[in-house]
C-alpha cells in the first residue's frame, strides 16, 4: 500500500468510527426519550450513504410509536433535529443523522422514489417542466435522486417551508 492509500483507508475508518459514535449517542438520547414517554421500542443503528441512520422499531401492534411520527412526519422531523443537537452537544460536530420511526421514513422514501420516477416519465412525454408540491429537504432529496436515476435534471425552488422540486426536460 502506498502512503496515500493508507491515509485514505485510515480516513474511511475514522469516518465510520465517527458515524458509529454518532449512532451510539443518538441511541442513548432516544432511549431516554422512550423511557420518559413510557413507549416500547428497539433501536437499530447503521451507517448509510455516509451518515448515521437510527431507527426505532416496535414489535407490538399497538401503534404507540406512531405518536412519535406525527402528522406527515412532523414529530419525526422535530425528533431528528433534537437528536442531531444531542449528537452535536456531545461531539462538537454537526450531524447529518437520519432518524426513522416505525418504518415511516422507509415507506415514504419508496413513495417519493415512485413519484420522482413518474414525474420524470411525464416530463419526458410532455417536454415541459413539472412543478411538484412543497416538500421537506429529505423528501426533495429522494425525488432529486429518482429523477436523476431516470436520466433527467431537477431543481429546488421557493423558500422553506414551501420549497418544491421542478423536474426539467432533457
Amino acid at each position: 500500500m502506498t502512503e496515500g492509500t493508507t491515509t485514505a483507508a485510515a480516513e474511511g475508518g475514522d469516518t465510520l468510527t465517527r458515524l458509529e459514535q454518532e449512532g451510539e449517542i443518538a441511541a442513548d438520547y432516544l432511549e431516554g426519550l422512550l423511557d420518559i414517554a413510557d413507549l416500547d421500542g428497539d433501536i437499530d443503528m447503521d451507517v448509510e450513504a455516509d451518515r448515521a441512520a437510527v431507527s426505532i422499531v416496535s414489535d407490538s401492534a399497538t401503534g404507540d410509536l406512531r405518536k412519535l411520527v406525527g402528522r406527515d412526519g412532523e414529530v419525526l422531523e422535530a425528533l431528528q433535529e433534537l437528536t442531531r443537537l444531542a449528537v452535536h452537544r456531545e461531539t462538537g460536530d454537526r450531524s447529518r443523522l437520519m432518524l426513522d420511526i416505525d418504518g415511516f421514513r422507509a415507506k415514504k422514501r419508496e413513495e417519493l422514489a415512485a413519484l420522482g420516477a413518474q414525474a420524470a416519465t411525464d416530463v419526458k412525454a410532455s417536454g415541459e417542466p413539472l412543478k411538484l408540491a412543497p416538500m421537506t429537504p429529505f423528501e426533495r432529496k429522494v425525488v432529486h435522486d429518482a429523477v436523476a436515476a431516470a436520466g433527467l435534471r431537477s431543481e429546488s425552488e421557493g423558500e422553506e417551508p414551501q420549497r418544491f422540486v421542478v423536474v426539467l426536460p432533457a
